[in-house]
């Protein structure tokens, strides 16, 4: 049995897609592409088909990271190929590799997430910065999420204001960047930072470009 990981970009109108119609929208695409795929034993064999991370409705994402069991060892280079007509245009391919059977769940490896948030509208870029600067001098950030009180500041590793390649004028283009642990029980959520910002979510375009996992050193800078 291989373990395959591949790493995608999910845009355009498939931000609207969620987790579990992601994942059945891989189930699709791997059989449609007539990948060897394993399934788990039972009276209702299930394909082992593994996500690293929900993406919050709306999001755009150049990192989404899969795990595929294969009943066989296949080239990346033929499930490249053949995944490539089996997925809707949203999705696209950027890198896979094999992966250690033996290895943890994806998913309780993911320790922390990045994001990009594309301002859209006007910002006084000074008000801003002291708005990050105030978030990062709490001692803690009390928030309450479906009912439950926590606390938002020891989920925020970085956030920081990135330069935007746009030549608009002051505030035009800013751009958020964010540093959010990921681990099971613990998610930092870009929206939830937004808000304690002072940001409004439908202005602001929110992109995941790394999840980061425990196998992987992490990149400061």
């Amino acid at each position: 049995m291989a373990r395959v990981r591949i790493t995608f970009s999910k845009q355009g109108a498939l931000r609207y897609t969620g987790h579990l119609d992601l994942h059945k929208l891989w189930e699709r695409a791997a059989r449609r592409a007539e990948l060897p795929l394993a399934y788990s034993q039972g009276f209702h064999p299930q394909p082992k088909i593994s996500l690293a991370s929900a993406l919050p409705l709306g999001f755009s994402s150049k990192a989404e990271v899969i795990d595929l069991r294969l009943n066989e060892d296949l080239p990346s280079e033929e499930i490249i190929s053949r995944l490539k007509d089996s997925l809707p245009s949203g999705i696209q391919v950027l890198s896979i590799e094999n992966v250690d059977e033996r290895a943890p769940a994806l998913q309780t490896q993911v320790l922390a997430a990045e994001y990009e948030v594309t301002l859209t509208e006007p910002v006084d870029r000074s008000e801003l910065e002291w708005r990050v600067n105030g978030l990062l001098g709490a001692q803690s950030l009390p928030r309450e999420r479906r009912g439950k009180q926590y606390d938002l500041r020891p989920l925020i590793e970085e956030l920081s204001l990135t330069p935007s390649p746009s030549p608009a004028g002051r505030g035009v283009g800013v751009r958020v960047f964010m540093r959010l642990v990921a681990r099971e029980g613990a998610t930092g959520r870009p929206e939830e930072v937004l808000d304690a910002l002072g940001i409004a979510a439908e202005t602001a375009r929110v992109e995941r470009t790394r999840l980061i996992f425990s196998t992987q050193p992490v990149q400061f800078g």
